[in-house]
């Protein structure tokens, strides 16, 4: 069976044998479909709702 993850951080579908699953010490899991979708979460604490590539943008916010 197929299973199809969706990234943590933009939104968008991965499929199955790409993307990174990242697993924090308190055992919460994150799967991100690029580095930049990584980088973005992980190290530079970006919100996704203000970035208009990623499907959580809400328009508005500032």
């Amino acid at each position: 069976m197929v299973i199809e993850n969706e990234c943590s951080y933009c939104g968008r579908n991965i499929r199955p044998g790409t993307g990174m699953k990242y697993i924090k010490n308190d055992g919460t899991a994150f799967w991100f479909c690029s580095k930049k979708c990584r980088l973005s979460q992980l190290k530079f604490k970006r919100d996704p709702r203000k970035y208009k590539w990623t499907k959580k943008y809400v328009k508005g916010t500032s």
